[in-house]
């Protein structure tokens, strides 16, 4: 008998074309997406086209400037404001305010302690950044001593009811002369107007100066006043001053630029 012969199927070559008609729904439909997302809305668009045709086409009519949509009306006040008030104005006024503080609290140092400044026994400088009260150590200390004098409690309690209200800092200064101290208790010149300082800076916040705002320092002999070759000279350097500031670190810088 015959082998029947096999029939092969004839291999199908048009099978990619089912692949690439669902590639292409797909990117179709891709597109379409694409393009609705994209749409412009008219309206926007010719809102935006006026406005910048009329910012560079035609001349400002105010110098406001053109918003698109609404601006709180609380930020345009605001702006109005700041646009009126200059930084060198507000300076001026910080300055000018400042300066008239510094001559009321020295108008009341003077008023309080006239009959001491009238002797002599008391000083009162003042400028546009301090008020400087020069205490006389005869007033408060004895020789080579930093305990505080009896006699001197009723002046440091004036000076307490000028300073307790206020806000400003204080620097509590000691000075001396040159004469080397022979004393066990303090090596040099710089612990015993260290110390000075430090009682008064003591006897201020007992009598209601906050303690926060006193500061004590010694210079000992080196800021004298006058000449230390006198005797009138050294008894003019030996002193305690107290400065009321304007501005915490007013003096400080005054003495930085001084140094320059």
């Amino acid at each position: 008998m015959r082998r029947r012969k096999r029939q092969y199927e004839e291999e199908n070559l048009d099978r990619w074309l089912v692949s690439y008609a669902d590639f292409i729904t797909l990117l179709f439909a891709f597109f379409v997406v694409m393009y609705s997302m994209s749409s412009i809305n008219e309206g926007k668009y010719r809102v935006l086209s006026d406005t910048m045709v009329a910012a560079f086409k035609t001349p400002p009519k105010s110098v406001e400037p053109i918003q698109i949509g609404e601006e709180p009306k609380t930020i345009i006040k605001e702006e109005k404001v700041l646009q009126k008030i200059k930084p060198i104005d507000l300076l001026q006024k910080k300055q000018d305010l400042e300066n008239k503080e510094m001559e009321i609290i020295a108008d009341r140092v003077i008023n309080s302690l006239k009959p001491l400044i009238n002797k002599g026994l008391v000083n009162v400088n003042h400028n546009k950044l301090w008020v400087e009260v020069e205490l006389n150590n005869s007033l408060l200390f004895d020789i080579g001593s930093a305990d505080l004098e009896s006699e001197s409690r009723s002046v440091i309690s004036e000076l307490a009811k000028i300073l307790a209200p206020l806000p400003n800092q204080v620097d509590v200064e000691g000075h001396t002369d040159d004469i080397p101290i022979r004393n066990e208790i303090y090596p040099t010149n710089w612990e015993l107007s260290a110390a000075r300082s430090a009682s008064l800076v003591r006897a201020l916040s007992r009598r209601g100066v906050k303690p926060s705002r006193l500061t004590a320092i010694g210079y000992g002999q080196y800021r004298p006043k006058a000449s230390n070759k006198t005797y009138q000279g050294r008894q003019t350097n030996r002193r305690v001053a107290i400065v009321i500031l304007a501005d915490k670190n007013a003096r400080r810088m005054v003495a930085i630029e001084g140094n320059k």
